[in-house]
């Protein structure tokens, strides 16, 4: 079947915007989360959801659960990049702690695929985004409280790591987030240094991407009313454009992490949770 595209195809007529001009967006939003990916450990795709829901939803005409999913799965999928370019600069450091890694790994690859295929497709889109507003709000209110965890506390056996990368891939993939905002919380309460805590959280968005970004083509491979240039629910312009981006500035921001004092790191990463909860909220009653 050959595919016919125009601008018009795309963007619908009375919103007045080409080509050109959202893909510059797009850059420019690439360059900023992955600054935030490489200094907190986020992945970008809590900063990039709410913002590609507005896009999609405004300059593609996509209906409000529809932009949802659509952003969820597309931001999820820039983080396969965002990911391996943070992890790269946080292990030059010797910050990654592998071990965790290896422990929580196979709990995420199941917990991935099973959101991804299975809850994805069946979650209405509204719903997505307030999942997404109350995960986020939660996470932030953690660390903001930043409460200091028992001394004796420690990380769980293999059982318990792989039940808790289980719980992570799940709700990550609901949500379109690399982790973070369960992994950093998680990791802080079993005693984990905050700087070891950024940059495995990184390390860690790895396989939580990769396997939901295919469970998200795989379960949206059939959907009716995607964009031309959608691979399920994944926007091919968006998810390379963004990557593109973010390689350059994830390893600045992975450099800063190792900076900042920790309060400041905790501060920053309630901020930002905060105000994307905020967005997500809105979205989701007004869908």
């Amino acid at each position: 079947m050959t595919i016919q595209w125009t601008l018009a195809d795309t963007f619908p007529p009375q919103i007045g915007i080409t080509l050109i001009w959202i893909l510059l967006d797009l850059a420019i939003l690439g360059i900023f989360t992955g600054f935030l990916a490489g200094l907190l450990g986020v992945g970008g795709g809590l900063v990039l959801i709410p913002i590609l829901t507005y896009m999609f939803h405004n300059a593609l005409g996509l209906e409000t659960a529809l932009a949802v999913k659509m952003a969820i799965a597309t931001g999820m999928s820039t983080i396969v990049v965002t990911s391996l370019a943070s992890t790269r600069m946080h292990h030059q450091i010797g910050a990654v702690r592998w071990d965790l890694v290896k422990g929580l790994t196979p709990g995420l690859i199941v917990g991935s695929l099973i959101s991804s295929l299975w809850l994805f497709a069946f979650i209405n889109g509204a719903l997505l985004a307030l999942v997404f507003a109350g995960f986020a709000a939660f996470s932030a209110t953690q660390m903001l409280l930043d409460r200091k965890p028992k001394p004796s506390r420690d990380m769980p056996g293999p059982a318990g790591q792989t039940a808790a990368g289980g719980l992570i891939g799940v709700v990550s993939g609901l949500v379109g987030a690399g982790g973070a905002f369960m992994s950093v919380p998680f990791m802080v309460w079993c005693n984990v240094p905050m700087r070891q805590v950024v940059a495995t959280s990184a390390a860690l968005g790895f396989p939580i991407a990769l396997f939901n970004a295919v469970g998200y083509v795989v379960s949206g491979w059939h959907v009716t009313g995607t964009p031309v240039y959608s691979f399920g629910y994944v926007w091919l312009p968006a998810l390379l454009m963004i990557c593109l981006s973010t390689v350059f500035t994830a390893p600045i921001g992975a450099r800063m992490a190792h900076r900042w004092p920790v309060k400041q790191l905790k501060r920053a990463f309630a901020v930002l949770l905060y105000a994307l909860a905020t967005s997500m909220l809105y979205r989701g009653l007004t869908a």
